[in-house]
């Protein structure tokens, strides 16, 4: 049975990742309830703005404000989860020691585990080889021609920021920013277009 997301709820699980050391323990199928909620909030904003009434205007500014905090939480969220998760591939390749990684989700997992291969490759490519007294170098696989760039392929558009950008709320309900001068940015090609056009970006 699915568990029932709410916005009370987000709060607190943020709240206990923040107070925890350890990683919290999520519901196995967390992001596909998150982003159940999530539509549906965003269905229930575009279906408020339509309607023209003083009482649905007020409406629609707190969905979008929730959406927006919503947005904060999950971010937040996220890099902590994620800090955490470095941190234990990190003790692990330093020390070889076994960690617990019971409460990761199962993408999480993946993450760790290709930190943690890329922890090692490194540690023996450079501190290895300086130890035996040998030049640090690690062996990196062409990328094959037939693989376009990422960013191509999802439309995804590469800019400089050249003014100061604060955080923003896109028109996808995806929540960007803030950037500062010079920080170069992957972005959806409509935000990036955006950026230029308003002067705060380049593309690249």
């Amino acid at each position: 049975m699915a568990e029932l997301i709410t916005y009370e709820m987000l709060y607190e699980i943020l709240r206990e990742e923040k107070t925890k050391k350890e990683i919290t323990r999520l519901d196995e199928n967390f992001f596909e309830n998150v982003i159940k909620y999530m539509s549906e909030k965003r269905n229930m904003l575009e279906s408020q703005q339509k309607k023209s009434s003083i009482f649905t205007l007020s409406e629609s500014v707190n969905t979008k404000k929730q959406l927006e905090n919503v947005h904060r939480i999950l971010k937040e969220l996220y890099e902590r989860r994620e800090n955490k998760i470095l941190q234990l591939a990190l003790f692990r390749s330093r020390t070889n020691e076994i960690v617990d990684n019971s409460c990761m989700l199962g993408i999480e997992k993946m993450f760790f585990d290709d930190a943690l291969k890329s922890m090692n490759e490194y540690r023996n490519a450079i501190l290895a080889n300086l130890l035996s007294e040998k030049e640090p170098v690690i062996e990196r696989k062409d990328e094959p021609k037939e693989l376009k760039s990422h960013e191509e392929h999802k439309g995804i558009k590469l800019v400089r920021i050249t003014n100061a950008v604060p955080q923003f709320l896109g028109d996808d309900m995806h929540v960007y920013g803030p950037f500062e001068e010079e920080y170069v940015a992957s972005l959806p090609e409509m935000v990036a277009e955006i950026l230029v056009k308003k002067n705060k970006a380049e593309y690249l």
